[in-house]
């Protein structure tokens, strides 16, 4: 047996309705596959955007900075609930109706978040932002019909990521900062394309829909969201959460969460590696501006200048590795992408030079960008395509609540 990464879709056996997958998925290609890149990428300004812009919205609203940031925390909880969820709609309602429903959540949240300046309505406003990009994320992964347009559209997320802070600051000194709140609305752009070809596409799932399945996950991914926040509570939530959603999978084969991906080592591996890159790359970005601000004397936005070569470097280089991927085999790519993800940090821990520091921040950034889409793949092509939605949908989950506690581990680290 080949140990080199298959295709998407092409390692399960046919099953009824997943033609129409298939198809799409053929239909992005060269340039075309740029839509599903914008369709992706600005997710990366919710997550990353609002950095340098909350002590304005702070200061118009009349509240505290760590109110404002609730903002912050609402978006990440839109997208950690909205992956599963909206990726379920994909998988039954087909490719065009899940691009409406998230577009519409996403236009709801921009108009909400740029016209009402009240902190409840923000909040709001960016949770249904999050909700809505994160099923349009997980779409534009669903239809990447190889490993290198796979690799274009995580690396799509990982270079605005890179730029969104300053492009947040920039376009609030421009507009204003609700403006810059409302960046993922770009994604938008790209949906009438995507759906004049999927124009054809058709659901897959043949199954009912499992609601306690849908109710079970989302309180787990609820739980696990706040658990850095208030560890004792949601620790204690997440665990009951677990507890139950475990009992209902063994319950329902075939329901919202689908037992064949728990049972998947290949699938579990795939997914649990790409948390602990997003572990540690976030982590990093949170600890080298700390190391910067204690051994040099950089100001703050020098810092925030500083950052964005690093990881606009390791989301620039993710495509052509998940490109390669395909070539190289799995095994030399895991290992690369392991070595680079453990050398990031030793090289942190052992150094205080601000060179250094940039190039062990490169380090992690190259292996998670790289991984999201490598392990992307992976994880894909070990299910059947009919379980491909779901598949997508868990294993962006999984890299997410590695980005949610990368930072709040290397927190508790400092203390």
């Amino acid at each position: 047996m080949s140990n080199s990464l298959a295709e998407p879709g092409t390692s399960g056996p046919a099953t009824p309705g997943s033609e129409p997958h298939d198809s799409a998925r053929g239909r992005f290609h060269g340039p075309a596959a740029l839509w599903l890149a914008l369709m992706a990428g600005p997710l990366s300004f919710g997550i990353a955007g609002p950095a340098l812009i909350l002590d304005d919205a702070a200061r118009d609203l009349d509240v505290s900075t760590g109110a404002v940031t609730w903002t912050v925390t609402a978006f990440g909880w839109g997208i950690a609930v909205g992956t599963p969820l909206l990726a379920g709609l994909l998988d039954r309602r087909g490719v065009r109706a899940a691009l409406t429903v998230c577009g519409l959540l996403v236009l709801v949240g921009a108009g909400l978040v740029a016209g009402v300046p009240v902190l409840p309505v923000l909040v709001l406003g960016t949770a249904l932002q999050g909700l809505g990009t994160a099923g349009l994320t997980a779409t534009a992964m669903n239809l990447a019909g190889s490993p290198r347009v796979m690799g274009l559209v995580t690396a799509s997320l990982a270079v605005v990521g890179s730029t969104a802070p300053l492009a947040g600051s920039l376009v609030n000194d421009v507009l204003s900062w609700r403006a810059a709140l409302a960046l993922p609305v770009l994604s938008v752009l790209a949906v009438p394309f995507v759906a004049a070809r999927c124009a054809k596409g058709a659901p897959t799932a043949r199954e009912p829909f499992d609601p306690w399945g849908a109710v079970l996950l989302t309180a787990l991914v609820t739980a696990l969201v706040f658990v850095p926040h208030r560890p004792l509570e949601a620790g204690v939530c997440s665990v009951a959460a677990a507890a139950l959603l475990t009992a209902r999978v063994r319950a329902r084969a075939h329901g919202f969460v689908p037992a064949v991906l728990v049972r998947t080592p290949r699938f579990l591996v795939s997914a649990g590696l790409a948390f602990c890159l997003a572990v540690v790359n976030f982590g990093m970005m949170y600890a080298i501006p700390e190391r910067l601000e204690d051994h040099t004397s950089w100001s703050s936005s020098e810092i925030g200048v500083a950052m964005v070569w690093p990881l606009l470097l390791g989301g620039a280089l993710s495509w052509f590795v998940v490109a390669a991927s395909a070539r190289t085999g799995r095994r030399p790519v895991i290992t690369a992408l392991v070595t680079l993800a453990v050398l990031g940090p030793v090289l942190a821990a052992l150094t205080t030079a601000s060179l250094a520091l940039l190039a062990a921040q490169a380090l992690a950034s190259i292996a998670a960008a790289s991984g999201q889409g490598v392990f992307a793949v992976h994880a894909t092509s070990a299910v059947p395509d009919a379980q491909r939605p779901p598949a997508i949908g868990l294993f962006n989950l999984s890299y997410l609540l590695g980005a949610a506690f990368g930072p709040a581990i290397v927190s508790l680290l400092a203390l």
